[in-house]
């Protein structure tokens, strides 16, 4: 069978990309398959890209031969629930802000590890909520600790967080509460698995919280004035193809509010054309978006914001 010239061109592209992110297939058969899917991923991108006036890219990322499906039951992971836990406070430490500075990264004050990377495991909740908790550690005493995200993997197991199957940052502030504490990434290593509560590895707990708070629903300014003073960690619309494939710029997609990701906003600020975002953390590691961060419009006049940013955001408190 004689190939197109665009067609030997997208598999000379798959070839590389199979180089690139060191991706191998069992047999013929999946490879042609996964040639497919690439194919499709490939024509959607390049069609968005050559599309005109965008304020963001998208590119062929690790995601790239997988199916939307495949890709949210792989690498998302908030579930939806409905009654909050006992040590929601609904009080809201920051109401009283109003002093915000017009721009903040939390990078550049040395409250932000190095991105992390899920894998094939649903448990962005768990990145999202040690990401929220390592800001505040390191705001009130001034060290950088890499936390555990496997210890709330395999401990944090009440309230409906179902490991790899997904679950919610509040339960797992819940947890790290009761727990009195949450240990090192480095004594409890993430497995991208879900494993039984290992008892003998969290001795040496090195951060606690005392308590979280939501932030009022559907309220950028409220989002705002937390950010301004810690990270934060949020729901969002993660799923869709602009987010899955986006690869800088200001994100400005096509994104709706069916909370399925959590992420952690660790800044916000203003683009060089103008646009409000929320600089935001993710952990599908540092080849994904923008050294593995997104940029949200901020402002977007959207009710509960651009993907839903604003609905579901919850920080700890020390």
């Amino acid at each position: 069978m004689s190939r197109t010239i665009h067609e030997t061109f997208i598999v000379d592209k798959h070839e590389q990309w199979m180089v690139d992110y060191n991706r191998k297939y069992e047999s013929k058969l999946e490879k042609e398959k996964r040639l497919n899917i690439f194919k499709e991923n490939l024509e959607y991108i390049e069609s968005f890209n050559n599309g005109g006036n965008r304020s963001f890219k998208l590119s062929p990322n690790q995601f790239a031969d997988m199916t939307q499906d495949e890709f949210i039951a792989a690498h998302t992971g908030y579930k939806m629930q409905g009654n909050p836990t006992l040590s929601e406070s609904t009080s809201f430490m920051y109401e009283n802000v109003s002093d915000v500075p017009t721009n903040l990264d939390w990078r550049a004050q040395d409250a932000v590890t190095p991105v992390k990377f899920q894998g094939q495991c649903g448990c962005c909740w768990a990145f999202s909520a040690v990401a929220a908790i390592e800001g505040i550690v390191q705001i009130k005493t001034g060290s950088l600790i890499s936390l555990s995200e496997q210890q709330l993997l395999d401990c944090s197991t009440d309230g409906g967080n179902r490991g790899c199957g997904g679950g919610q940052m509040v339960n797992a502030f819940e947890y790290v509460i009761r727990n009195q504490g949450i240990t090192t990434e480095e004594s409890y290593p993430y497995q991208e698995m879900q494993e039984t509560c290992d008892t003998e590895k969290q001795i040496n707990k090195v951060a606690t919280i005392n308590e979280y708070q939501m932030v009022p629903e559907n309220d950028e300014e409220a989002l705002l004035k937390v950010v301004a003073s810690q990270p934060v960690s949020v729901a969002i619309e993660g799923h869709g193809q602009d987010f899955r494939f986006y690869s800088g710029g200001v994100f400005t997609g096509d994104c709706g509010n069916a909370l399925s990701h959590a992420v952690t906003v660790v800044g916000y600020g203003t683009s060089e054309e103008g646009l409000n975002y929320w600089l935001v953390k993710n952990s599908w590691g540092e080849t994904w978006g923008e050294n593995g961060y997104i940029r949200i419009q901020r402002d977007a006049n959207t009710p509960g914001g651009l993907c839903g940013i604003a609905m579901k955001a919850s920080y700890p408190v020390m």
